[in-house]
């Protein structure tokens, strides 16, 4: 039996997804996926720099999706202590009894313990904002109160969600949205909140509240501590790759080649043509010239702005809403320090007594910086020496081709240096070792502009039967990577089953079902 030949655009998350997952039908279809660069795995990829790592963007695996967990756990068992002990945090970590064979001992996810704060003027708050004493005592009686009778007036008066503002207002009240929300997503987005539709909201912080994070405190004071139902934004800990993310998809990417399918790197698409409702070939340049390839299928995570770019004899409507479709581009900066002045005040043990964040959200408006990761506490084999160095990533947004997208790497990390400083983060130059700047292209879709006509986008993408879009880019939504993969099950489950709508691949993350489900 002739065998049909699925094209697939990209080799993040959602394109190697779908390419596994055909893979193992390949009696059936001919798999080739097609990426644009030399390395896999999107902005979920590992960027590797004398021998330390960084995980652009950073990325905690876990889902509330039971498929997506056990595909996890198929490709890299799981190894560790929920905590951060001694024992873990060593350079030789132990497999723990019943374990993977000793051949695979790289190919293990770690347990680690989910710590994210806020850096607001030199105090360190929890992220999400929980209600306690700490919070108390940093933000002062006065400013409590006010935060107090300002959530209180938006749980009365409901203010129509039209814009972001409206939707984290309606959550947190004025107060705490002004502190903790409005500076920062101006910083992310390069908008105002007041211009961004609340569907941003929605699909990131969906269920996200003072009445959640309540809810959330006095389960943990029940017999027992069990909740049926958890938030996202509110896990206490997730499993992560022992050599960063990019390792996951570097081995999904290995055995899907095993299994039969191809991926291509290197290989820029230009070109998706098709004639009555069909996809019909594929159209990408390769160093050694332009290549097509006939389809029986298409899967794009392409930025759907290059999909409609390459496509023929689209209506003027549907260019334009696609040309307007924005996005926020993405640098991180690496930098090698000897030490932070920051010091652990917490109860959790760490490797040199280093505080004990994966993220430090940056919520002051006087710094450019948004995020810092602290790699040696997302896994210590992200560090060449974590005993002797902190190897931390500096994340800044910003729009290709502007005046700080053009900066050079000399610039990138003067500019880190100088705000950690003025931040009281180090001590200045002298703290510093090395640094490696990564710019990221499209790493963020963003909820203004044509955003509010995609709806039309969508409905004419549609009409091409054999066309699925998915992942983040390939459907402009803030995903998940997790939700990225949810997007391509749904896809490929069409596919082998002959369905024609696409309504389940479209509402991946747009049902509050989908974050609901419950947590054994």
């Amino acid at each position: 039996m002739k065998k049909e030949k699925v094209i697939i655009i990209g080799a993040g998350p959602a394109g190697i997804t779908a390419g596994y997952e055909l893979a193992k039908h390949s009696d059936q279809y001919e798999v080739i996926v097609l990426e644009e660069t030399d390395q896999l795995g999107g902005i979920s990829r590992t960027e590797k720099y004398k021998g330390n790592r960084m995980d652009i963007g950073g990325h905690r695996f876990f889902s509330k999706d039971r498929r997506v967990m056990d595909w996890w756990k198929q490709l890299m068992p799981l190894q560790g202590s929920p905590s951060f002990d001694d024992k873990l945090l060593s350079r030789e970590v132990e497999l723990a009894e019943g374990g993977p064979d000793p051949d695979q001992a790289d190919r293990v996810m770690l347990t680690r313990k989910r710590v994210s704060r806020i850096y607001y003027k030199k105090k360190f708050f929890d992220y999400p904002v929980k209600l306690n004493v700490n919070t108390i005592r940093n933000m002062g009686f006065l400013v409590t109160v006010r935060a107090g009778f300002g959530y209180l007036a938006a749980v009365v008066h409901k203010r129509k969600e039209c814009s972001l503002e409206d939707f984290y207002i309606n959550r947190f009240g004025r107060v705490l949205y002004s502190m903790f929300f409005e500076g920062y997503t101006e910083k992310l987005w390069g908008r105002h909140p007041g211009e961004i539709s609340a569907d941003w909201g929605a699909q990131r912080v969906k269920g996200l509240s003072i009445t959640a994070i309540f809810k959330d405190v006095v389960s943990k004071l029940l017999p027992g501590g069990k909740r049926e139902h958890i938030e996202t934004s509110l896990i206490e800990q997730f499993s992560y790759p022992k050599y960063g993310p990019g390792q996951l998809w570097e081995i999904a990417a290995e055995d899907m080649e095993r299994m039969g399918g191809s991926i291509r790197k290197n290989c820029r698409v230009t070109g998706v043509r098709g004639t009555h409702g069909r996809i019909t070939s594929v159209t990408y340049e390769t160093p050694e010239g332009i290549c097509t390839e006939q389809a029986d299928y298409v899967i794009s995570s392409m930025p759907l702005k290059d999909l409609i770019r390459g496509m023929e004899a689209v209506p003027d409507s549907i260019k334009r809403i696609a040309e307007g479709l924005p996005y926020r581009d993405f640098v991180t900066v690496g930098i090698l320090l000897k030490k932070m002045k920051l010091k652990n005040e917490t109860k959790l043990k760490t490797l040199n007594h280093l505080v004990p964040d994966c993220w430090i959200y940056i919520q002051d408006t006087g710094v450019r910086l948004g995020r810092i990761q602290i790699f040696n506490n997302w896994s210590p084999y992200l560090v060449a020496k974590p005993e002797e160095t902190v190897w931390i990533g500096l994340e800044y947004f910003c729009s290709e081709g502007d005046t700080f997208w053009r900066m050079s790497e000399e610039e990138w990390a003067h500019k880190g240096i100088q705000e950690l400083t003025q931040m009281g983060v180090i001590d200045g130059e002298m703290d510093v070792l090395d640094f490696h700047c990564v710019k990221v292209k499209k790493a963020y879709p963003a909820y203004f502009d044509t955003y509010s006509e995609i709806h039309q986008l969508i409905h004419y993408l549609d009409e091409f039967e054999n066309l699925y879009c998915v992942g983040r880019n390939g459907q402009h939504r803030y995903n998940n990577m997790d939700h990225s993969m949810a997007t391509s099950f749904e896809a490929v489950d069409n596919i082998l089953h002959g369905k024609k709508e696409k309504d389940n691949v479209w509402n991946v993350n747009t049902e509050q079902e989908f974050h609901e489900e419950k947590q054994e």
